[in-house]
């Protein structure tokens, strides 16, 4: 029986860990299908505090795993298939076909950006392709940059890049958009940004150079295509919380993201716990979900200690 089990790494679970460890919780974490989450997707990471220099996403997450290890974090690269509650009020945990049982569960399983499903599109991620232009919008000053996408998503994008790029060009595949009426008023008025309506990205140009040329853009109208000379790609079609494994242990908003008790990490299951992009549907930032992972892990010893003054005291 272990007192904790972490599940899903990233900025959020790996702050998680290192609080953990610390606290002489001797955390099992299962780095899950993404190790390191989004960050190992990002090129270089210019706004977490603490680098004024900028480092690899990559890097970051590396870092932060090794100071959970340091800890004393048991650290698998493992996937979970699994997650049920027990009747003794602990958690039995199954990956790789082998059961864990934990008395308290922190969940940092992030949300996963929705592709273009392109090969090109996996080819030249971090090499002028992004989900993120909050996180990327810096290495565009004075680029050609397209979001792809008609919600609200793909308008705040867009209206945040202007601050860097050139040209913000929307390729939205429908007539008209899906977001919200004051958020399209506020983009069709900005000078700097373009719409092309009826269109589809059939393919992002420049893996022989290894960067982003430009994109071929297909006709949802007639099936015709023509290509587009462009610096960068900004998929704006959504996030997919990977909230599948408690859908039954917590409940979840309409888009699927984990509701946690306000101001905390706390689900309606007591002993799990969630964090990161499981529960931030707004923010996405590494930042932020280091912070809830550092709620998380705090939450999570104190529900550790108080049952184990409740099992000592025979309630």
């Amino acid at each position: 029986m272990k007192n904790l089990i972490i599940i899903g790494s990233g900025p959020a679970g790996w702050t998680a860990a290192i609080y953990a460890s610390r606290a002489n919780l001797e955390p099992l974490v299962f780095e899950g299908d993404e190790p390191g989450g989004q960050l190992m997707t990002t090129t270089e990471v210019e706004n977490f505090p603490g680098f004024p220099d900028g480092l690899l996403g990559p890097d970051l997450m590396e870092r932060c795993k090794r100071q959970a290890a340091r800890f004393g974090a048991d650290i698998r690269s493992e996937r979970v298939d699994e997650l049920r509650r027990e009747p003794d009020g602990g958690f039995a945990v199954s990956a790789n076909g082998k059961m864990h049982q934990a008395m308290a569960v922190i969940l940092s399983t992030g949300a996963s950006a929705r592709r273009l499903g392109l090969e090109s599109e996996k080819a030249l991620y971090g090499k002028g392709v992004s989900a993120c232009a909050t996180c990327d919008g810096f290495f565009f000053k004075g680029k050609r940059v397209i979001v792809v996408g008609g919600g609200d998503s793909a308008m705040e994008e867009a209206n945040f890049l202007t601050r860097f790029a050139d040209t913000v060009t929307i390729v939205h595949r429908r007539d008209a958009f899906r977001a919200s009426k004051i958020m399209q008023e506020r983009i069709l008025k900005n000078p700097k940004i373009h719409v092309i309506w009826n269109s589809e990205v059939a393919d992002i140009l420049g893996r022989d150079e290894g960067k982003v040329t430009g994109v071929r853009l297909r006709s949802t109208a007639d099936g015709s295509e023509r290509e587009m000379p462009i610096d960068g790609v900004f998929a704006a079609i959504g996030h997919s919380p990977n909230s599948g494994l408690v859908k039954d242990l917590a409940d979840l908003d309409d888009k699927g993201y984990v509701i946690t008790k306000p101001g905390t990490a706390s689900t309606k299951t007591p002993g799990l716990f969630a964090c990161g992009d499981l529960i931030d549907a707004r923010y996405r930032q590494a930042i932020t979900a280091a912070g809830t992972g550092c709620m998380a892990a705090l939450e999570a010893e104190r529900y550790l200690s108080e049952r184990e003054q409740d099992v000592g005291s025979g309630k």
